[in-house]
C-alpha cells in the first residue's frame, strides 16, 4: 500500500470530552443559531455579515480581531448579525502551501494533526468566551465535522467541494446554516443541485457508521464569482446575476430561498480593497428590488487587523498569510456602512 498509517487520532467524542464547550457557551450558541436561522427562513430582517481572516493562523491575533468585532457588533446588532470567520482549513488549488490550523497549528513548523485538532477547538472556544460571538468555518473535510459541530453557527462549502457527494450528504445532517458556493466554473445549477441534495434526507456511510439524516432546510447558495477557461475571473454579484439566481430558485422546489454574496475570491479577483465597492453594490441592488432584498441575506468579507497579506514567517501581527484581506479600519467602516443601508 502507498498509505503510511502514522498514528490513530482521537475520535471527535474524545476530543470534545477533553475540551468541552462550557454550559454558558452552549446557551450563547443556541441563541446565535436561532438568530441566524430566523434570517435564513425570513422571520428576521437582520442581515448577515460573515467577516474575518482568510485563514485563522494565530489564536492570539484571531481572538484580538474577534474582540474588536464584538465591540462593533454591540453598535449594529439591531440590524446586523456579525459572524466571525474562523477558517481553520484552507483549500489549496495545487495542494501546495499552508493548509490551515488543522494541518499546522504553527505555520512555520511541520504538520501535526492531533495538535491541530486541539488548537482549532481551543481557539473557537476562546473566541466565544471572550466575544460572545459564535463563528463560521469552512468544511473542507466532511469527516472532521463532528470535531466542531457543537461550536459553529455557520458552515461554508467551498467551490471545489460543492460537487462532492460526501459534502452534500454530510450537510444534510447539519442543524446550522450552511452556504453552498458556486463551483469555480460558475455553473449555478450545480450549486442549486447541491442545495437540493443537502435539504433532503439521506442514508450513507460516515466515519465507519451507517447513518440517516433528515435534511438541512437552512442550506442556501453563496455566489463567489467564477473562472473561465482562459483563467479570467467572472464576477456574479451584479444585479443581473442576482435576478438570474432568483429566477432559478423559482423553478426549483427549494425551501428558504437565500443567498450570501462572497465579496472576495473571483468576485473581486482577489483585489481585497474592491470588497468595499462590491458589498455596497450588493446593498444597492437589494434596495432596487424587493425580491432580491428578500433573497440576499448576507455578505462574506475577508478582513484582518492589517491589510494585505504576507508570506509565512513574515512576522507582521494580524496580517494574512494566505489571501489578502481588508485592514481593520476599512472593515469597521464598511460594517457601519452596511448597517446604514438596512
Amino acid at each position: 500500500m502507498s498509505f503510511e498509517f502514522v498514528k490513530k487520532l482521537p475520535t471527535p467524542d474524545e476530543i470534545r470530552g477533553e475540551y468541552p464547550l462550557p454550559p454558558e457557551l452552549v446557551k450563547i450558541k443556541e441563541a446565535r443559531d436561532a438568530e441566524i436561522t430566523d434570517v435564513i427562513t425570513g422571520k428576521s430582517d437582520k442581515f448577515l455579515v460573515i467577516i474575518g481572516p482568510c485563514s485563522a493562523d494565530n489564536e492570539d491575533s484571531v481572538c484580538d480581531y474577534i474582540n474588536r468585532l464584538a465591540k462593533v457588533n454591540e453598535k449594529v446588532k439591531d440590524k446586523l448579525i456579525l459572524i466571525p470567520r474562523i477558517y481553520t482549513n484552507k483549500p489549496r488549488t495545487t495542494g501546495e502551501g499552508y493548509k490551515g490550523m488543522v494541518h499546522q497549528p504553527d505555520p512555520e513548523k511541520k504538520p501535526d494533526f492531533l495538535a491541530g485538532l486541539v488548537a482549532m477547538r481551543k481557539m473557537h472556544i476562546r473566541a466565544i468566551q471572550e466575544s460572545g460571538l459564535t463563528a463560521a468555518d469552512e468544511m473542507l473535510y466532511p469527516e472532521n465535522w463532528r470535531y466542531v459541530s457543537d461550536i459553529l453557527s455557520y458552515v461554508a462549502i467551498g467551490a471545489r467541494s460543492v460537487e462532492d457527494q460526501q459534502h452534500r450528504l454530510t450537510v444534510s445532517g447539519f442543524d446550522v446554516a450552511a452556504g453552498m458556493k458556486n463551483p469555480t466554473s460558475g455553473d449555478l445549477s450545480v450549486m442549486l443541485n447541491s442545495v437540493y441534495a443537502a435539504q433532503h434526507a439521506h442514508s450513507f456511510i460516515y466515519r465507519g457508521w451507517e447513518v440517516n439524516t433528515t435534511g438541512n432546510e437552512l442550506t442556501h447558495t453563496v455566489l463567489r464569482g467564477a473562472t473561465n477557461k482562459h483563467g479570467n475571473n467572472i464576477p456574479n454579484y451584479h444585479y443581473e446575476d442576482l435576478n438570474l439566481l432568483l429566477e432559478m430558485y423559482h423553478k426549483m422546489d427549494l425551501k428558504n430561498p437565500a443567498c450570501v454574496i462572497d465579496s472576495n475570491h473571483s468576485n473581486s479577483g482577489k483585489q481585497f480593497e474592491q470588497q468595499i465597492r462590491i458589498v455596497k453594490e450588493v446593498m444597492h441592488s437589494r434596495k432596487l428590488n424587493k425580491e432580491i432584498h428578500g433573497l440576499v441575506k448576507g455578505v462574506m468579507v475577508e478582513s484582518y487587523i492589517e491589510e494585505g497579506c504576507q508570506k509565512v514567517g513574515g512576522g507582521v501581527y494580524g496580517k494574512s498569510i494566505t489571501d489578502p484581506c481588508l485592514g481593520w479600519e476599512d472593515s469597521e467602516r464598511l460594517i457601519y456602512d452596511i448597517a446604514e443601508y438596512e
